[in-house]
């Protein structure tokens, strides 16, 4: 395909798109919460990061890293045959894992498409592969009941037009650079608008959008190169119900993003703007890569994982947790063992975690645990990271619970108040009403990886 005609295509898919756009309707904060109830109820979702860079098999980056040109990376497009591709194996580890929706990279940095989009050849209909991979991974997924994300990449190393940066793979070729000189990043522009056109009106309904990223300055690429606020509106006329991320580099834009994006690490608290807090996703790795590195050897454990999604809900937000697969499509051994792991764990845990978010204030955390709150049906989970000898006392707790019970087999845990140990009796309360809540536990941990009370609170 000419890039003559890819350019014409491109114009002609954007000046349909401008036509339709209407200007966005003002949103409340009722209405905003309403769009996004499904999103914070589902609070794991899984990220998957896939494409040419499987085959190196050496971080998603590698291009970037070692600089290689489009001819030395044309290697892994003309072997990129994933034959072992299973949507519905991996549509089904989600579910098992227990995670609500998934983020799929339709097009990563390095330029190459997952689908089969008509503006360009850098596609995997064009490999050994022959097929498109975003269509039968949607209906897999929407088939085991997850909701459909798209990560977008701003950034494409491929194609003709875009112009070199900072993360260019060809940076430091002074010969490049000076042949690059004649592109016109307008022209990319346009077929990043056309190329979103494609993914939000060819694969039904589209619930979450991952955009990224935003570097601007003087050498960077940011809202006026990317013309964001036109971007995101075509967006928005073409899904309204979609939720998009922060990096359009349009944080001071009323609407301009839909929720933050701390990536690989852990805020202390809920993540707030301007003293308020807001809609947050942490999405995070096994390892250190995102794509698929075979050598990698920084994996987390089970416990850790569990633990970064326990605290993650405790500071009202969600965690997207991210699989590269392998070059012929699998998931890898180590991200099935975790991917597991995490489910049996939330198959008998999973209350304390959908449709929760941070503890009362008046409720402080205990040592050693995490506290979850479903402020529906008002009960509080206590997350016990470390196993106490038989007695856990919850300070500014007492009068406050009804009932008590250890979440993964309903078995009930008796407790006292302040005052009442010496005539312990189970769920009764001392004469003298105190501030602390002391549970009796079993004394031996239970064979969970992360135990959780549940704890159901009187109705004020």
């Amino acid at each position: 395909m000419s890039r003559a005609f890819l350019c014409a295509v491109c114009l002609l898919v954007l000046a349909t798109a401008a036509a339709s756009v209407s200007p966005p309707q003002a949103e409340t904060e009722a209405e905003r919460q309403a769009r996004m109830k499904w999103w914070t109820e589902a609070r794991f979702g899984m990220f998957i990061h896939w494409g040419l860079y499987a085959l190196p098999a050496r971080h998603e980056w590698v291009r970037s890293r070692e600089r290689m040109s489009d001819e030395a990376y044309a290697k892994y497009f003309a072997h990129f045959d994933p034959d072992l591709y299973d949507p519905h194996e991996w549509a089904r580890a989600a579910r098992l894992a227990g995670m609500k929706y998934f983020v799929v990279t339709t097009k990563h940095h390095e330029g190459f498409c997952l689908w089969d989009s008509k503006l360009t050849d850098y596609k995997a209909t064009r490999t050994p592969c022959g097929k498109d991979l975003i269509k039968p991974l949607v209906e897999a997924m929407r088939a085991e009941g997850l909701r459909v994300g798209f990560y977008h990449s701003l950034l494409d190393w491929h194609h003709p037009d875009y112009t070199i940066d900072v993360y260019h793979p060809m940076r430091d070729d002074k010969a490049f650079i000076e042949k690059a000189k004649t592109r016109d990043l307008d022209k990319y522009v346009d077929y990043l608008f056309a190329q979103l056109k494609e993914l939000l009106t060819e694969f039904g309904r589209i619930d979450t959008l991952f955009l990224d990223f935003s570097f601007p300055g003087p050498k960077g690429k940011g809202r006026n190169e990317w013309k964001s606020e036109r971007l995101l509106k075509m967006i928005r006329e073409l899904q309204p119900g979609i939720i998009v991320n922060d990096r359009l580099d349009l944080l001071d834009v009323p609407g301009g993003w839909d929720f933050r994006t701390p990536e690989q690490f852990m805020p202390r608290e809920w993540v707030s703007v301007d003293g308020r807090p807001v809609p947050w996703e942490t999405c995070q790795t096994f390892s250190g890569s995102w794509g698929y590195d075979r050598d990698e050897p920084t994996w987390k454990s089970v416990p850790q994982l569990v633990a970064m999604l326990i605290e993650t809900v405790s500071k009202g937000g969600n965690l997207l947790l991210n699989v590269g697969p392998t070059g012929r499509g699998t998931f890898d051994a180590r991200a099935v063992d975790r991917l597991q792991g995490i489910g049996a764990w939330m198959e008998k845990n999973g209350r304390s975690i959908y449709g929760c978010t941070q503890a009362p204030a008046d409720l402080p955390r205990p040592a050693n645990c995490l506290l979850t709150y479903n402020p529906g049906t008002e009960r509080l989970y206590v997350h016990v990271l470390e196993w106490p000898l038989g007695i856990l006392a919850l300070d500014g707790f007492a009068g406050r619970v009804e009932y008590a019970q250890l979440l993964h087999d309903a078995s009930e845990v008796a407790f006292t108040e302040k005052g009442g140990e010496a005539g312990f009796m189970p769920g009764s309360r001392g004469k003298e009403a105190g501030n602390t809540l002391t549970l009796r536990l079993p004394v031996r941990k239970p064979d969970v990886e992360v135990p959780v009370i549940e704890l159901f609170l009187k109705r004020r």
